[in-house]
């Protein structure tokens, strides 16, 4: 893994509305987790936000919000292992109430430290419960906004855990993929929940559908595209 989040150029969507802001945060320690806060400052609420996983110690992501101006509408989470959430609670008692979505498979992890691996990790953790249950192929907004060009997909990528989903962005060719598909790696399959078969799965039926020059950004490690894993991810081939 590297210390370099991957993030494509903060400054897009600076006169597109319909072209969305992503910063990353690498978080969480030593998992190097990639967080991010998602905007589009060009549209109808330039001010509101998602914040899509939030490791441990998201100091600078709460610093982002606050210098930019910018409210969380919701905490998307792609999946609920300790890595992704545990900077949950730090970031609601910094911003104040903000729900939590997160596909319905993994609505219980996040009240159970056992499900969610943080008692192994030594770091029991859980966060409030969900707000809204995500589900597979469901069109998701930030906050108020009804564009429908600025609406992001729910893919389920079930493997590495159950309720992992990946968003993407059709208009802007972004996928932000959480712990399914890495550069040159896939999610790990040798924990509690997980399924290797059902993972490459996903990823050829979900994720190797997309449109090559997807450019996706995972939970851990370098930014990608799915061109480029298709023809070399040594894992899982086209």
């Amino acid at each position: 893994m590297t210390d370099t989040p991957a993030k494509p150029n903060e400054s897009a969507g600076a006169s597109d509305p319909n072209r969305p802001q992503i910063a990353a945060f690498v978080l969480s320690e030593p998992w190097q987790t990639n967080c991010f806060v998602v905007s589009f400052p060009a549209g109808d609420s330039p001010g509101d936000c998602w914040c899509v996983d939030v490791g441990a110690k998201p100091g600078p992501m709460v610093d982002h919000l606050r210098e930019h101006g910018l409210t969380p509408r919701a905490i998307v989470l792609t999946h609920a292992h300790v890595d992704h959430i545990a900077g949950v609670r730090d970031l609601l008692e910094a911003v104040g109430p903000v729900p939590i979505w997160i596909h319905r498979d993994e609505e219980q992890w996040l009240l159970d430290p056992t499900l969610n691996l943080s008692a192994a990790a030594g770091l029991p953790s859980t966060t409030p419960a969900a707000a809204r249950l995500l589900e597979h192929d469901e069109s998701i907004l930030i906050g108020d906004d009804q564009a429908t060009e600025r609406a992001w997909r729910v893919i389920h990528v079930p493997g590495h855990s159950p309720g992992s989903v990946a968003l993407y962005h059709a208009g802007s060719s972004v996928l932000i993929g959480g712990d399914a598909l890495f550069e040159g790696s896939v999610g790990r399959t040798d924990l509690p929940g997980a399924d290797q078969d059902q993972l490459f799965s996903s990823i050829r039926e979900w994720l190797y559908t997309l449109p090559d020059q997807t450019l996706v950004l995972p939970g851990h490690g370098g930014a990608t595209t799915i061109g480029q894993e298709k023809a070399s991810n040594p894992f899982v081939r086209a």
